[in-house]
C-alpha cells in the first residue's frame, strides 16, 4: 500500500550508517533491551506490530525474535519502502506487509489494530507529531503497548548530527515534551517505565570528556529518552 507524500530523503551518509552493526547494535538492540526491561509485564507474544519507521526493516528480525508477532506492519514515509525493506521481509520469521504513508495520517489502517506500536528514531522525523502521537494510541487496542525510543533536541542540534543527517530541526524536542506528547494522547506512562539513557554515541562530545577522566555531568540536557506506554482498558 502507499500514499502519495512529500517526502525528503535522508543523506547518503545516514543511509550507510542505518545498514553497519553499529546501527544494529549499540543503537537498536541496545533500546530494545532497555525497552524490554521497562515493560510492566511479561507478555509471550504481540501478534500484531506496527513499526513505524520501519527503513530498511533492520529492526523486523529483532522485533520477531523477541515478541513472536504473527505480522509486523512496516510503516515508513519513503516512497522506496518497498525496495529498501523487501529482502529483510522475505528474511523475517513473521509475515510481514509493507505500507508506506505519513505516521500523522495512517489511512488505510483502522482503530484497535496492533498489539505493539514501535516507533525507534524515528519521531524526531516526523513534523505533525501530536498527530503522530494520536495515531498511534488510535490504531493500538485497548491495553497495547507503545515502546517509543527517541533523540532528543539537544543530540538533533550537536554540530556532528546537523552535518551528517537530515532532520526538521524546528520540531525536535527536550526529553520532558516528548514524555508530555505521550501522556496528552491519553496513554498510561509512569515514571518507572521512563528511561534517559546517556550513551557515549548520543552525546555531543562523543564521549570524548568521560574517556579522558572526567566524570559524567550529574545536571544535563538528556539526549535520549526511552518509554513503555500502555493504552489504557477503558
Amino acid at each position: 500500500m502507499s500514499l502519495n507524500l512529500p517526502f525528503v530523503k535522508e543523506t547518503r551518509f545516514g543511509n550507510w550508517f542505518l545498514k553497519t552493526n553499529m546501527w544494529k547494535i549499540r543503537v537498536l538492540d541496545r533500546a530494545l533491551d532497555d525497552l524490554q526491561r521497562l515493560m510492566p509485564a511479561r507478555v509471550t507474544q504481540y501478534s500484531r506490530i506496527l513499526d513505524v519507521g520501519c527503513g530498511f526493516g533492520h529492526s523486523f528480525f529483532a522485533l520477531s525474535k523477541r515478541f513472536n508477532p504473527q505480522q509486523i506492519t512496516g510503516l515508513d514515509a519513503d516512497p522506496d519502502l518497498q525496495a529498501r525493506a523487501s529482502e529483510s521481509s522475505r528474511n523475517c520469521p513473521a509475515e510481514v506487509r509493507l505500507f508506506a504513508g505519513n505516521a500523522s495520517l495512517m489511512q488505510g489502517i483502522p482503530d484497535n489494530e496492533f498489539d505493539m506500536v514501535f516507533c525507534h528514531q524515528t519521531f524526531h522525523h516526523i513534523v505533525d507529531q501530536e498527530e503522530a502521537m494520536a495515531e498511534f494510541f488510535r490504531v493500538l487496542k485497548p491495553g497495547g503497548v507503545l515502546l517509543f525510543a527517541e533523540s532528543t533536541k539537544r543530540y538533533i542540534h550537536s554540530l556532528q548530527i546537523r552535518v551528517l543527517f537530515r532532520h526538521p530541526m524546528h520540531v525536535q524536542k527536550t526529553a520532558e515534551e516528548y514524555i508530555a506528547i505521550i501522556r496528552n494522547a491519553g496513554f498510561s506512562l509512569p515514571d518507572s517505565q521512563i528511561s534517559l539513557p546517556f550513551l557515549w554515541w548520543s552525546r555531543p562530545d562523543a564521549g570524548f570528556w568521560e574517556w579522558i577522566g572526567f566524570p559524567v555531568p550529574k545536571k544535563r540536557e538528556e539526549t535520549l529518552v526511552n518509554a513503555v506506554a500502555v493504552k489504557p482498558l477503558h
